[in-house]
């Protein structure tokens, strides 16, 4: 999916992926809300997002706390258990892990929107496309390609935006949406091909002429 990054759950994988196409779901925010959230680079922004935090050495007993308490939160979250995730997440805002910090922040204001409590709206491009990842991972599509195209319109040819779209745009049978932000995905960082031949995001467009010959192009890799 959007090579973003993919959290140790759907929202876990991205939230972490910036795929080469995208670099902060997600595939963790592929927060794996699948396409990471720092990069999103084709690894979708979808399955694994959120989760994919910096290797830290074993012996950081905390840190592996914060770990596996995230993953908590994010279980709850994809079993639309939005009062505990919460719970989870608000405790994890605050710890000296800035990485789990930030995603479970993210994953905090995604719960109060669900439970129609006050959340702080989102101010950057990199906060905006973290959520869409989040809401990618879920298959929140309406919402995720809300939030992704803000981030475009805040931060204009991103190659990990456009891929994030393009995900979006396919899984919710919007072929042409689809195709065009592939395609500018493709121009701004030509690897995102070789990550879309492999994505099983794009299934629903393997048949169509027209992904065959973005993804095959000459000169692609």
């Amino acid at each position: 999916m959007a090579r973003p990054r993919k959290a140790t759950s759907a929202v876990a994988k991205t939230v972490g992926r910036r795929s080469s196409a995208a670099r902060a779901k997600v595939r963790s925010v592929k927060i794996e809300p699948r396409v990471p959230l720092a990069s999103t680079r084709p690894k979708t922004v979808r399955k694994g997002i959120v989760a994919s935090a910096p290797p830290r050495p074993q012996a950081d007993v905390p840190y592996q706390t914060a770990i596996r308490n995230f993953e908590t939160g994010v279980r709850a979250f994809q079993k639309q258990d939005y009062v505990k995730a919460a719970e989870v997440f608000e405790k994890l805002v605050d710890i000296d892990a800035r990485d789990v910090a930030e995603r479970a922040q993210i994953h905090l204001r995604l719960c109060r929107q669900r439970t129609g409590r006050p959340a702080a709206a989102p101010k950057s491009a990199d906060e905006y496309y973290a959520l869409g990842v989040a809401c990618l991972n879920s298959r929140d599509l309406e919402h995720a390609i809300e939030h992704l195209s803000k981030a475009d319109k805040l931060k204009p040819r991103q190659d990990h935006i456009h891929y994030a779209l393009a995900v979006s745009h396919a899984l919710g049978g919007n072929p042409d949406e689809a195709f065009a932000h592939l395609e500018a995905a493709f121009s701004l960082r030509p690897e995102n091909r070789f990550h879309a031949r492999r994505d099983e995001d794009f299934q629903g467009l393997n048949n169509d002429p027209r992904f065959r010959r973005l993804v095959h192009s000459a000169g692609s890799q």
